[in-house]
């Protein structure tokens, strides 16, 4: 059994970069090694007394998305069996699948290596598919209009399962996904170095080499995490869950709020636009009589006028366990009226998979209430 001590978690070439990541392992004691790059697969093959090439060898495999070392047709037996002792190869296999009949928009239930199950939303858009991937096992925020929440938290997901999400719809569906988007369930900045890792591998020539500029990540306002993302300024799009104009209605919905109110949240997402030159996108769930009324249009101008940053006004979905219903047509152009006049541009999100329980967390829910877990 592999001691973790042997295996270096920072690449020393870049040790900033690799800082705070940890690499999992299961209870067997054996290593996550499609969460390892390049250089730490060399380090490992090394100590087994391997030859340098069969890292980028197997790095490779695991980039085709191989789901076990018996499918890497160049690699001699005798490794395999020892790779089999030390490691393991992340799954994620199709638990249930919903097709809408609208769009055309897929919704994912995944069943994880330990039985976890966690939720992928696949999207057609005229760019390409997008898909929207989860980055924990529930969620610990407590956001009173999100499905993911109310089902408590799990564990955070690690790098190759997240990669893993990925692979499993460009197989099932035989497309290329081009965007991805980290607003499934849970808190992205909650599973900071993971999600950090996730990215470097995704973005890596070698990897699936999706374009950074491909990938959005929204976040709930954990304001610590912001500059620290933005000092790897990837270059990534920041969404914002912001869905208030204030503390007082968004303490209401956003329990995160209390700790880290508006005004700390916006001066972490000013600093974010001007380091990383890349517009921040507010998403708002428009609520009808909470957060809709033309008051709160103008007090969110004021506030983000001035800022590199684009607001997002979305339709909340009808959550079973809230009395919350969606805005109608009349709100949601008055609002995107209003903050036009504060030079802040705003559009309305495109509803899809409406009849396939697209919102994150319900899939799962309904799965667990009907003891599927």
């Amino acid at each position: 059994m592999i001691q973790r001590e042997e295996l270096p978690v920072i690449d020393k070439a870049s040790e900033k970069t690799h800082e705070g990541f940890v690499p999992a392992f299961d209870k067997e004691g054996r290593i996550d090694i499609k969460s390892l790059n390049e250089q730490e697969i060399l380090d490992l093959l090394l100590k087994l007394g391997q030859p340098k090439f069969r890292a980028k060898q197997i790095f490779g495999w695991i980039n085709k998305g191989v789901e076990n070392f018996e499918e890497m047709r160049n690699i001699p037996r005798s490794l395999i069996d020892e790779l089999n002792k030390k490691c393991y190869i992340s799954v994620a296999a199709i638990e249930k699948k919903q097709v809408s009949l609208y769009d055309g928009t897929v919704k994912y239930l995944f069943r994880l290596n330990d039985g976890e199950y966690v939720e992928s939303v696949l999207m057609k858009y005229h760019h390409g598919y997008s898909l929207c991937i989860s980055t924990q096992v529930g969620c610990k925020m407590g956001c009173t209009f999100c499905a993911t929440g109310r089902s408590g938290f799990t564990r955070s997901l690690t790098p190759s399962e997240m990669i893993c999400q990925i692979e499993k719809a460009e197989k099932d569906c035989q497309i290329r996904v081009s965007n991805i988007v980290l607003m499934g369930m849970g808190e992205p900045l909650d599973n900071f170095y993971n999600v950090v890792r996730f990215i470097q591998l995704v973005t890596s020539d070698d990897g699936l080499n999706i374009g950074v500029r491909h990938i959005s990540l929204s976040t709930c306002g954990l304001v610590p995490r912001i500059y620290d993302l933005a000092e790897y300024n990837f270059g990534l799009t920041l969404s914002v869950s912001l869905h208030a104009p204030n503390n007082t209605i968004r303490s209401a919905t956003m329990p995160v709020n209390k700790k880290y109110p508006v005004e700390e949240l916006l001066q972490a997402c000013r600093y974010y636009a001007e380091k990383t030159k890349r517009r921040i996108s507010f998403e708002y769930a428009m609520i009808s009589k909470v957060n809709d009324m033309d008051e709160c249009a103008h007090e969110l101008g004021r506030k983000l006028k001035g800022m590199l940053c684009h607001v997002n006004l979305i339709p909340v979905n009808n959550v079973v366990e809230t009395d919350y219903r969606k805005s109608n047509k009349d709100r949601l152009e008055s609002f995107v009226k209003i903050l036009e006049k504060y030079s802040v541009t705003a559009t309305v999100r495109r509803t899809l998979g409406s009849d396939i329980d697209a919102s994150c967390g319900q899939l799962r829910g309904k799965h667990i209430r009907k003891g599927g877990v």
